[in-house]
């Protein structure tokens, strides 16, 4: 792994921050995002990371404001090629003898950018060529400092983008890594291949045969590890990662905790017995879990009873089989978007609800954690397990909460309750599929509402549950917007539920986009 070319992104505390790591991810070249102050005074950390090539992110803070984050003056004497964005490029603006100061018209926004000087990022475009991009800013560049040059300008911007071409540091007051650039990925590409002459070498299949050479030099030639499975891409994924390192050295237990889609815990212990030949122990704890949940109707407490559960089941089936092959290692699916919110430096964002991802294992077990896709997004995730061979339709199934339907099921959350909803789920499900839309949406799914209502069937009143269907489009769920799916396809849900789900007279369509509402409901 230490022959990676390593691109470092500094995070100043941007919003846009995780998309620079994606668009630079997709050009297939490592990246890491580590917290503004390793840069802050003194450039030890930076240095032991060796980074090919540096992009310093934008901020909420004005360069000139008391406390707002600063760097090292060194980092821009390194010799590294250095991108600047929005409060990054102010910043080196700042440091370097230029000045900063609050434009007197913000931009946020769409605007548009002349190309003055064709090179460095803009190696790929015309002089006078203009181009669309996004703005959030309310200061801006009033003075350059010395060698440095306006190579492209905004109606409001003058040093929009400027760059010194003798030190490979380049800045822009817009942010190319947003979709409303639209030719913001040939901005970063120029960067990361004209400026910093990287090679595009990070690939699913390398990352692959890294980690797995990984995990087998971390376990070592004799010991044994233990992979909690639940069935989600993630932890799937892992899970055959790390067979193929150790073979029948790995031992999964798969949790049935009576919360799972119609038919899942069969069709899990199938695809993981039979076709990967993995050790596989699957528990049915699902009375312990659904008594546990009797009574409770708030979301907090479903999570926080759903995780003790967990954690006490899975203690007591990974000790049994520690008892029974020394294992002394556990294999978790953690991914990149988790490492970067713990390192933020931002902080703790604010808790909206607990994470779905039940987690939290006691320190008593004293197992060793394996984590072999902490570098990865989850598309990344999905296309290494493409490269493992999983299915297709398996990894790229919807995500599904670590909760699973106790979230889906508003209220009290009972068998009977449950029964209904996987029924109404499968349907809504099996017309997604059968229309060609479940692929174009990122999440589908059922929701039970704590509501009964008044209805006609056969001539005779019901009063019965109401359930919601919700489909949203998203890139990565960190925003999302519902989907205008077809009125004929939502027609046959609507029908379908109300006539085959007894117990449901009432289908509603949730419209919310993500913000302000969330994805799931609870």
């Amino acid at each position: 792994m230490s022959q990676r070319e390593l691109v470092l992104i500094l995070d100043y505390g941007s919003q846009y921050t995780q998309l620079i790591a994606r668009r630079v991810r997709e050009q297939r070249v490592y990246c890491e995002i580590h917290p503004c102050t390793i840069a802050a005074s003194g450039l030890e950390k930076v240095k032991a990371l060796n980074p090919k090539a540096i992009i310093l992110s934008g901020g909420p803070s004005s360069v000139y404001g008391e406390g707002a984050p600063q760097v090292d003056p060194a980092l821009f004497e390194l010799g590294i090629p250095i991108l600047g964005i929005c409060y990054g490029v102010q910043l080196f603006a700042h440091v370097g003898g230029g000045r900063v100061a609050r434009a007197e018209a913000r931009e946020y926004g769409a605007a548009t950018v002349t190309i003055e000087k064709p090179e460095g990022i803009f190696h790929r475009f015309r002089a006078g060529e203009s181009i669309d991009v996004w703005m959030s800013h309310g200061d801006r560049i009033e003075a350059l400092p010395t060698g440095f040059r306006t190579i492209g300008q905004s109606g409001n911007t003058p040093f929009c983008a400027v760059g010194n071409p003798d030190k490979k540091i380049y800045g822009l007051q817009f942010h190319p890594e947003v979709a409303h650039t639209p030719r913001g990925a040939e901005i970063i590409g120029a960067f990361l291949f004209d400026v910093a002459h990287l090679t595009p070498s990070w690939t699913p299949g390398s990352f692959v045969e890294e980690s797995i050479a990984a995990v087998a030099k971390q376990v070592g030639p004799d010991g044994h590890a233990i992979c909690g499975l639940s069935g989600g891409v993630d932890s799937s994924v892992a899970a055959l990662l790390c067979h193929r390192a150790l073979g029948d050295r790995l031992t999964c237990i798969f949790v049935d905790n009576g919360l799972l889609r119609a038919g899942e815990f069969e069709q899990v212990q199938a695809m993981f017995r039979e076709n990967f030949h993995i050790k596989l122990v699957a528990v049915d704890a699902r009375r312990e879990f659904l008594d546990a949940l009797r009574g409770v109707t708030d979301p907090e407490k479903k999570r926080k009873a759903i995780g003790k559960i967990f954690i006490d089941v899975f203690e007591r089936e990974a000790k049994k089989v520690a008892e029974g092959d020394g294992a002394s290692f556990l294999v978790q699916g953690t991914l990149y978007p988790d490492v970067i919110e713990s390192v933020s430096f931002k902080g703790p964002s604010a808790v909206i609800k607990s994470h779905h991802n039940v987690g939290g294992l006691p320190e008593r077990m004293k197992l060793k954690l394996i984590e072999p896709l902490r570098e990865l997004f989850k598309d990344e995730a999905r296309a290494a397990g493409e490269v493992l061979g999983l299915p297709r339709s398996f990894i790229w199934r919807h995500p599904f909460p670590g909760p699973g339907l106790a979230i889906r099921c508003l209220g009290e959350v009972t068998d009977e309750r449950l029964a209904i909803l996987r029924k109404a789920d499968t349907i809504f499900l099996d017309e997604l599929r059968s229309s060609g839309q479940y692929d174009a949406v990122w999440q589908a799914f059922t929701t039970l509402l704590p509501v009964r209502s008044v209805g006609v069937m056969g001539d005779e009143r019901t009063y019965d549950e109401t359930c919601a269907v919700r489909a949203v489009t998203s890139s990565d769920g960190m925003t999302a917007d519902w989907a205008k799916l077809p009125y004929d396809l939502l027609a046959r849900v609507s029908t379908r539920i109300i006539n085959e789900v007894k117990g449901i007279n009432r289908v509603v369509y949730d419209i919310s986009s993500k913000p302000p509402a969330t994805i799931e409901w609870e």
